[in-house]
């Protein structure tokens, strides 16, 4: 028995009711710093942070937070970004601001790719740090298993390089939070359904056989990044453990699901991970501002719900999204997906923000109506029989040494002076009810002898 809930238009408020056979799932955490939707990249720029303000709105106004533990998380340390960025280019995210952007040396701008896509604009690093501290939180309450699917919707830049930003994005959150959660967990899948390619996690982790990426999107060699073709597939000890799903534009709700689904289901069932992050960039709705697709709120959110549905722990963020009030929509119907829960179509009257989503005030209004279907039924089952034929060369999990000489002796965690008092507390605590345990048997043995 489990729980769904339904929407109390008078009340404005999730009411319980019990039922059978839902998905109702109580250790959901939601991953959040309010300061993160305060920044801005630039009047024309079509990146737009306030769009996790209007879903932190929503997200509240259905009232589903009182169905997750609510997270306020803290900025990422520099020790953090160097696990994986280099440490010249953190040095320079850190010391550059519009002011002094000027007086810097000639060349610094081209040699870390600073222009239009990427600007320097107040407070980029704050704005950075912040959203990758989320993730790493939530990859730290999967690994306490104080979660069970941990969600930052501020997360999920996934285009970040080792040492340079790209594509909007300067800290590669996804990366630092698989480095985290490696130390515990011996194969990470990691699946992108953003427009874009997920190019800088799959390079980040190309030569392993630890962390499988798979990216459904855009390819026509032009469309930013340019990379993501049937052939990038990784090497070394890697090799085959990359996946890219090439499409072409106007793809549609149900020739979307379909591939994913085919897909999905036998690369997670001979891949086996212990643990998934699913990036889901809203850019890949219809009626994006930087998007061809025409995948549709619910379309989108049932991939998310397909993922749930193999129990998997599941870290969950967000992306791409230049069409605010969709970016918002969507990920709060995934939020309540994640949580197992019944949304309503109509938005919550006392909604902050509410004019926003005029003239249908609808959770889920049509958008998959713009572009023409290039994505022929024989074109797609070509991609899948392709796909189909990489994940055959899995030949099930790959086996991983999880000792010493493969664990980092770091530890990624940076818990707080707080959190590892609590730990010490607690580790001491049974330490003593152990030796107090050894004592009553021996006293018992003691009588019988």
């Amino acid at each position: 028995m489990s729980e769904t809930f339904k929407y109390d238009t008078k009340t404005n408020e999730l009411s319980p009711k019990i039922e059978f056979g839902t998905d109702y799932s109580p250790d959901v955490s939601y991953h959040f710093n309010s300061k993160v939707s305060e920044f801005h990249y630039g009047v024309r720029h079509p990146m737009k942070p306030f769009r996790l303000m209007l879903t932190d709105h929503l997200v509240s106004g259905y009232g589903l937070h009182n169905y997750m533990d609510l997270y306020e998380t803290r900025a990422a340390s520099r020790e953090e970004l160097l696990e994986f960025h280099s440490k010249d280019y953190i040095d320079f995210l850190s010391k550059v601001t519009p002011d002094t952007v000027s007086k810097l040396p000639r060349g610094s701008l081209e040699k870390f790719n600073i222009g239009d896509d990427c600007p320097i604009f107040q407070g980029f690093y704050d704005y950075s740090v912040l959203y990758a501290g989320a993730s790493l939180d939530a990859s730290r309450k999967l690994l306490n298993g104080q979660s069970e699917i941990a969600i930052n919707w501020s997360g999920g830049l996934h285009h970040a390089k080792k040492s340079s930003p790209s594509g909007f994005c300067y800290v590669n959150d996804i990366v630092l939070s698989i480095i985290n959660l490696l130390r515990f967990h011996p194969r990470v899948l990691y699946i992108d359904i953003d427009i874009h390619h997920g190019d800088g996690v799959q390079e980040a982790f190309y030569t392993t056989d630890r962390v499988f990426t798979v990216s459904f999107h855009k390819y026509n060699g032009e469309f930013f990044p340019g990379t993501g073709n049937f052939d990038e597939l990784g090497c070394s000890e890697g090799k085959h453990f990359a996946l890219n799903v090439p499409l072409e534009d106007g793809i549609d709700d149900d020739s979307y699901i379909n591939l994913f689904k085919g897909v999905m289901d036998p690369l997670i069932t001979s891949y086996k991970p212990t643990v998934i992050i699913q990036q889901c960039g809203a850019d890949s709705l219809g009626h994006d501002r930087l998007g061809c697709f025409n995948l549709n709120i619910k379309a989108h959110g049932e991939c998310v719900k397909f993922i749930k549905s193999f129990g998997i722990p599941m870290l969950v963020v967000g992306g791409g999204g230049y069409t605010p009030r969709n970016v918002s929509r969507l990920w709060t119907y995934e939020t309540g997906i994640l949580s197992g829960m019944i949304l309503p179509e109509s938005l919550p009257e006392d909604s902050p923000f509410r004019e926003w989503f005029g003239p249908d005030y609808s959770l889920y209004p049509t958008l998959g109506d713009l572009y023409e279907n290039k994505n022929s039924k024989k074109f797609l089952e070509n991609v899948r029989i392709r796909c189909l034929e990489r994940i055959r060369y899995l030949q099930g999990a790959p086996s991983v040494r999880m000792d010493a000489e493969i664990i980092p002796s770091q530890d990624l965690s940076a818990l707080t002076q707080e959190e590892e008092d609590i730990i010490r507390e607690a580790n001491e605590q049974e330490d003593l009810q152990r030796m107090r345990q050894m004592e009553r048997d021996n006293s018992r043995k003691g009588e019988f002898y």
